[in-house]
């Protein structure tokens, strides 16, 4: 018997290290790891110890034979990556990471953000800075970033990453300060007063716009907003979405289109049981939507969205999945690649889906051109395209003179998101994020880096990757600053815990620390459990507040 791993892989890379045969791939130190889209165990190396089941944060792996029937494929395709990539050696040996000896020193560092890239870099840097204090700063009450206000809530395997999160705010010398604005409550300046260094890992929670006439009509509206209203981030419960259309278009080829698909199609009854809003609930069971149509200029090999969430879209009762402008000459290129492909060619051969009454169409080599209506949206329109290789043989999408019109009333744009800049640290407008080397941030007038501020996460590389890759990329990161540290380039600061804790004291705006945060979350998984879901979301700001002084009285 082998393990298997599934479709809610993190790559967080956890189950690397415990291997006693090392049969998992690619690792880390891998050229192929950070744009895998899930990692596979070597079915004839595994001696089926179950180590890497135990430590996988997000239920991901099975042993072969206790596979849930919905994830049979996943034991095929594991082996199959070990067909293209079998093991001739052993692991690929990442650099080995550059520690801190223990010191007179309290170092200290603020991190903005609390999303996986903040907190896998908390704990890298508690890893290697013995003693490191750590401020995390959220402008929400809530921490965790999308991995509580992003992940579609029918996937909540992957929330479970959330309880690593909390045994690493856990540890001593982390201290949350949620509900707190860096740039608004606190500036930039006054976080270098009391800290060596900062960490942005903000995100990217703005959308980018279609740029085509139409695209600010009433009902054009950004994923980010619908995907945050219905995981009920407090910025976005009060949003309404008309849903009394039949059909829906979105715009995008990435996991965020397929999760919006998704849950506009999935029944609500289905959902009843997840952490979605039940204010978004309410909505969804009035909802007339019964298609949904998926539009990329780009063919399916160069999509965004993974393989995983492609095949998931089969398990999705009474939807019937439609797959169009799918090329009959097999892809090639890397594994990955050649099987979404494959499967996507499954879906364009399946035919009728018998006793489907919904239907999701992912139209490829398609581009919006002008969204339609007057007072509200009424239709877009489309144009057909085709790759056409540049000077560099890389394939681009040309439009053609192929153009047709689809009825709609709702438009839901998600083909990218943007960084929001923070007063006071060097931001590039032209690419939506902070500039920098290897994490640290750099002047935008010189270039050169800004001592002690540093960025990871979408913030540093743009929306991209799985959940996992933020842990690679906080990685970096924390090298760039322990170098920075062991080099003695970092500001000393003027203030300490106490001074800080002082200040926020003194702030407008109730900040919330982990005694808060633990009481917000005792109280919405007891609402849960009176239900049977796993947590009833609390989604006003003030009530959010309110419980948790309940907490810290």
């Amino acid at each position: 018997m082998s393990f298997v791993i599934t479709q809610s892989c993190c790559n967080d890379a956890s189950c690397i290290p415990v291997c006693p045969v090392s049969c998992i791939r690619p690792t880390p130190g891998d050229p192929d790891f950070l744009t895998s889209e899930m990692l596979y165990i070597d079915p004839k190396s595994c001696i089926d110890c179950g180590a890497c089941m135990d430590v996988c944060p997000v239920g991901a792996i099975y042993p072969a034979e206790e596979l849930p029937e919905p994830l049979d494929r996943y034991a095929d395709i594991n082996a199959a990556y070990f067909e293209r990539h079998p093991i001739t050696e052993g692991l690929a040996q990442a650099a080995a990471p550059i520690s801190v000896p223990r010191g007179e020193v309290s170092w200290r560092v603020a991190i903005v953000g609390s999303g996986p890239a903040g907190t896998f870099a908390a704990a890298e840097l508690m890893a290697r800075v013995p003693g490191v204090e750590i401020e995390m700063f959220d402008r929400l009450p809530t921490p965790w970033g999308l991995a509580r206000a992003g992940v579609a809530p029918d996937h909540w395997e992957t929330k479970e990453i959330s309880e690593v999160f909390r045994r690493i705010a856990s540890r001593p010398g982390f201290a949350f300060h949620l509900n707190v604005e860096i740039g608004k409550d606190l500036s930039h300046e006054e976080l270098m007063n009391h800290h060596h260094a900062v960490i942005y890992a903000t995100g990217a929670m703005q959308d980018r716009t279609l740029g085509v006439p139409g695209d600010d009509l009433p009902g054009s509206v950004a994923a980010i907003d619908f995907v945050a209203w219905y995981n009920g981030h407090p910025d976005f419960a009060d949003r309404t979405f008309d849903l009394t259309g039949s059909r829906a278009v979105v715009v995008g080829n990435g996991n965020v289109a397929l999760d919006v698909a998704r849950i506009l199609l999935t029944d609500p009854e289905t959902l009843a049981h997840s952490d979605i809003s039940d204010r978004a609930l309410n909505t969804l069971r009035t909802s007339s939507i019964t298609e949904v149509v998926v539009i990329g200029r780009r063919g399916v090999a160069q999509a965004s969205y993974t393989t995983p969430e492609l095949m998931a879209l089969a398990r999705v009762k009474g939807v019937e999945v439609v797959v169009e402008g799918v090329s009959s000459v097999p892809a090639e290129g890397s594994f990955a690649v050649e099987l979404k492909h494959q499967v996507a060619a499954e879906y364009a051969a399946s035919g009728t889906a018998a006793g489907a009454t919904k239907k999701l169409v992912l139209r490829h080599l398609t581009s919006p051109i002008r969204i339609i209506g007057e007072d509200s949206v009424t239709g877009i329109e489309l144009v057909r395209n085709e790759l056409v290789a540049d000077e560099n043989q890389q394939l681009q999408a040309v439009a053609t003179d192929d153009t047709s019109e689809l009825a709609t009333s709702l438009v839901i744009r998600a083909v990218g998101f943007r960084s929001a800049p923070v007063p006071g640290v060097p931001f590039d407008d032209s690419r939506s994020r902070f500039p920098h080397s290897s994490g640290r941030i750099l002047d935008d007038r010189r270039g050169d880096p800004v001592s002690g501020v540093y960025v990871t996460g979408w913030a540093k590389r743009g929306a991209s990757g799985v959940i996992g890759t933020n842990k690679r990329c906080a990685a970096e990161t924390v090298d760039a600053l322990v170098q920075d540290l062991l080099d003695g380039v970092l500001p000393v600061p003027s203030g300490d815990r106490a001074a800080l804790t002082q200040r926020i004291s003194e702030l407008p705006v109730d900040s919330v620390d982990r005694q808060g945060w633990l009481t917000i979350e005792k109280h919405e998984r007891t609402l849960g459990a009176s239900q049977g879901r796993p947590r009833v979301k609390i989604i006003d700001r003030t009530a959010l507040v309110a419980v948790a002084r309940r907490g810290t009285a």
